[in-house]
C-alpha cells in the first residue's frame, strides 16, 4: 500500500537557521502528487506546497521542496525560519486520477486513510530565540 514517512518530531530550531523536514514515500502510482500542509496553533491545516512534476522545485513563502523520483522524496526546506513558522507540518501524497472521456485531465484525489495517518504523524516545529 501507499505510505508516507517524515521527520519525527518535535523539531526545535533557532530563528534564522535552516529548517529541513524529510519526507519519503512509497506508492504504486507512477506520477503521484505530493503535498506539504502546515497547521498553526488552533487553525485548520492549509496547503503549503504542491509537487506535481518530478525533479521540479516548488516554492512558497520561503519554503521549497523538490519531488525527487529517484529516491521517492519530497523534503521541505526553509533557509531562515521565523517565529511565525512554529507549527505542525504534514507530508501527504495522492494518486493521479484520469477523468473525462479522453482521459487527458489529471486531478488529485487525496486518500483519506493516508491523510489521516499522515496527520497523526505530523512534525511539530518550534522556534527558539537563542536568548536562553
Amino acid at each position: 500500500g501507499d505510505s508516507v514517512n517524515q521527520t519525527e518530531g518535535p523539531v526545535t530550531v533557532s530563528e534564522g537557521a535552516l529548517l529541513t523536514l524529510n519526507c519519503t514515500y512509497q506508492t504504486a502510482y507512477l506520477a503521484p502528487y505530493l503535498f506539504w500542509y502546515v497547521q498553526h496553533l488552533n487553525k485548520a491545516p492549509k496547503l503549503l506546497l504542491k509537487g506535481l512534476t518530478a525533479d521540479k522545485k516548488v516554492e512558497h513563502e520561503g519554503f521549497q521542496a523538490t519531488p525527487v523520483k529517484r529516491d521517492s522524496s519530497f523534503h521541505l526546506q526553509k533557509q531562515a525560519v521565523q517565529a511565525s513558522d512554529s507549527a505542525v507540518y504534514y507530508c501527504a501524497l495522492s494518486d493521479t486520477v484520469r477523468e473525462g472521456c479522453g482521459g487527458a485531465e489529471h486531478k488529485p484525489r487525496v486518500q483519506m486513510g493516508l491523510w489521516l495517518w499522515a496527520a497523526l504523524q505530523g512534525v511539530i516545529v518550534s522556534l527558539s530565540s537563542g536568548l536562553c
